[in-house]
């Protein structure tokens, strides 16, 4: 059972999730996820930090009562609505009959939209409102759109403690302990990464907002509602979102190609081969009939390199690419070196549906490569030459 003091007036009383293949239905959860939560005890009054997901009430009830011993709990913070962090907010409301629900406007009306909550149970709060627990202050600081419009950030000055909702948020569940120092953390980074190109990646600006807001705050933890509690690295995660909210990626190019009989796969290799004559060495590539679209949008966001390959299909581009640039499109991704290249057998569609969603996008690729039927000498030269600006524009 994972609970954890974390400073004197907080405890971690979430649960893991081990069980869902998908979260939102959509990306893998190979090593499951956390649903976090928190309780503040102030000297007068006892806050909940954000809620869980009905189907796990049971063990965050059994996990409150072992920190406070069947006392009530008088506040419930509600920091993001979504409903793995507000499904079990009509348990909650039935086993504390005087608690009242802490949120912005748009939290209150989603709270009554998702469960039909009476106006007596809410208290609205501003941004920059502050409510006390006796001894300590909780301080609200509103967050829109990072990554629902209701979003806020709840602070803890006497603790140094920012409860920040999904942000600085990642996929994989608690194994034993719960703050950074307790436990290896290096393989949930990659995870952090998915999780916000996954779920956040659209809102660059928001985050950037929500960033400045929360700069002057003299915070020593962050507490996310998924994944570990940040503390020895909170200054590298918090330069993470800054980096990926400003779409700036690492050195490194993804290569994203579809290929049905394994000819614009050949160009594809031809393109790796040749990036890693110019020095590049971090390379990766994704097959789309293969690999998970989460990986792929993951490693787009991360690397400043970003090459896209597609056969047309029905005079239509691949079916799996289609949904890549769609991804790339809604997360109005930025800031990359991108380069396409397509194959067609009768009549070519792939290249100029690829190229005019960059235009759409106003993105400028530095060259396109069409390629009919099988490759010859020429379309390789062709592919080495791609390579070679794609190369040139990330300064090799």
């Amino acid at each position: 059972m994972n609970i954890s003091r974390l400073t004197p007036h907080v405890h971690y009383v979430g649960v893991n999730d081990r069980t869902t293949w998908k979260f939102e239905n959509l990306w893998p959860l190979p090593f499951g996820v956390s649903y976090n939560t928190y309780l503040v005890t102030g000297k007068e009054k006892i806050a909940l930090i954000d809620c869980v997901e009905n189907a796990s009430m049971q063990s965050l009830k059994n996990r409150i009562n072992k920190v406070v011993n069947n006392q009530k709990i008088d506040y419930l913070v509600v920091n993001h609505m979504e409903p793995d962090h507000s499904g079990g907010i009509p348990d909650l409301l039935f086993t504390y009959p005087d608690l009242k629900i802490i949120g912005n406007k748009q939290t209150i009306g989603m709270v009554k939209g998702y469960y039909g909550v009476s106006d007596d149970r809410f208290i609205e709060i501003k941004d920059n409102e502050t409510i006390s627990l006796g001894d300590i202050t909780l301080k609200f600081v509103l967050t829109p759109l990072v990554h629902w419009p209701e979003t806020m950030m709840t602070f803890i000055e006497e603790e140094g403690i920012l409860f920040t909702g999904d942000a600085f948020g990642c996929f994989g569940a608690l194994n034993g302990g719960v703050i950074d120092t307790e436990m290896e953390t290096e393989w949930y980074i990659p995870e952090m990464y998915r999780y916000y190109s996954n779920i956040v990646g659209k809102y660059g600006k928001p985050v950037q907002m929500a960033l400045k807001k929360t700069s002057s705050l003299d915070f020593r933890y962050i507490c996310p509602t998924h994944g570990p509690v940040w503390h020895q690295r909170l200054k590298e995660v918090v330069e993470i979102y800054n980096k990926l909210s400003l779409y700036e990626g690492e050195d490194g190019v993804t290569i994203v190609y579809g290929s049905m009989y394994g000819n614009t796969e050949e160009i594809a290799e031809a393109i790796a081969v040749r990036l890693n004559e110019k020095g590049i060495r971090n390379i990766k590539m994704h097959n789309v009939s293969k690999s998970e679209m989460s990986y792929i949008i993951s490693d787009a966001f991360q690397y400043k390199g970003l090459i896209i390959g597609s056969p047309t299909y029905s005079g239509r581009l691949f079916p799996p690419i289609e949904e890549f640039m769609n991804a790339m499109e809604v997360r109005e991704i930025k800031n990359k070196v991108i380069a396409t290249f397509g194959s067609f057998t009768w009549a070519s569609a792939a290249c100029k549906q690829m190229n005019e969603c960059l235009t759409r996008m106003k993105i400028d690729q530095v060259d396109s490569l069409d390629m009919k039927q099988a490759p010859g000498q020429d379309d390789f030269t062709a592919a080495a030459e791609l390579a070679d600006k794609v190369a040139e524009a990330l300064g090799y």
